[in-house]
């Protein structure tokens, strides 16, 4: 190998891991903004060395520095997946989430400052597009007919915000608790509220639909504060009633499947 050509080599690589951080820079990009969902199969390299006109060897580096970080996964059999479970991350954080109520507030408590960033953010940050997805959620949980799907749509309300706040950092967090969310919404619904507070509950996701749709940043983590604070009334309302009555039950395990 001559000189020249051994000088080339340091350079040739440097340009190569540029282009894979490029390709794992607009990977994540598209995980903020939903285009890749949590738990969604990628294409295959050579379709993705396509759609972004690089090199297989670009796109082999760019999906395992993703997969180093936590943000996608391997499939059994071939193929990368965009990683979604609490199951995948941290299985232990569902356990302790199903079996202790305590820890339920825990993470109650923490939503209310996580989401509050995030609907600060999304009001700043939101597309049109994104503004009218977030309000697809409220009308669908509008609806009477959607009974317990009203579960799912209240976590589709949040992951909608999400997207609109457009952090990989906050997205890849809902990514890891996104099936505790699941659980823990639909413990809300079935158990810890009432069903005659359906409607305080659609009136404080509107709120914070109107103000990141008038890109309020200051409504928007006020409404979102409002409404997580009221949840965690609840909370404190059912802690007193379970120290009452003596005794601790799972407060997931039981709730209904939504």
């Amino acid at each position: 190998m001559t000189e020249t050509s051994e000088a080339a080599e340091p350079a040739a690589k440097a340009g190569a891991d540029r282009v894979s951080d490029r390709v794992a820079t607009k990977l994540l990009d598209m995980i903020a903004r939903g285009e890749l969902t949590p738990g969604q199969r990628l294409p295959g390299e050579r379709q993705l060395a396509e759609q972004m006109q690089v090199s297989r060897v670009s796109v082999r580096a760019a999906l395992q520095q993703l997969k180093t970080q936590g943000f996608l996964a391997a499939v059994q059999g071939g193929g990368t997946r965009v990683l979604s479970t609490a199951g995948d991350m941290d299985p232990a954080l569902t356990e302790m989430i199903r079996v202790k109520f305590d820890n339920l507030y825990d993470l109650a408590e923490i939503r209310v400052i996580l989401e509050s960033w995030a609907a600060r953010r999304a009001a700043v940050n939101a597309t049109p597009e994104q503004v009218a997805e977030i309000g697809r959620t409220v009308v669908a949980m509008a609806q009477p007919s959607r009974g317990k799907l009203r579960a799912t749509d209240d976590v589709d309300f949040h992951i909608a915000i999400g997207k609109a706040a457009g952090s990989p950092v906050y997205m890849h967090i809902l990514s890891v608790i996104r099936d505790t969310l699941t659980q823990m919404l639909e413990f809300h619904r079935h158990e810890l509220f009432e069903r005659s507070e359906d409607k305080v509950v659609l009136a404080q996701h509107r709120a914070i639909h109107r103000a990141i749709d008038r890109h309020d940043p200051d409504a928007a983590a006020a409404a979102m504060t409002a409404h997580l604070t009221w949840v965690l009334d609840h909370y404190h309302a059912a802690r007193r009633r379970r120290d009452e009555a003596g005794a601790e039950k799972p407060p997931v395990a039981d709730a209904p499947a939504g």
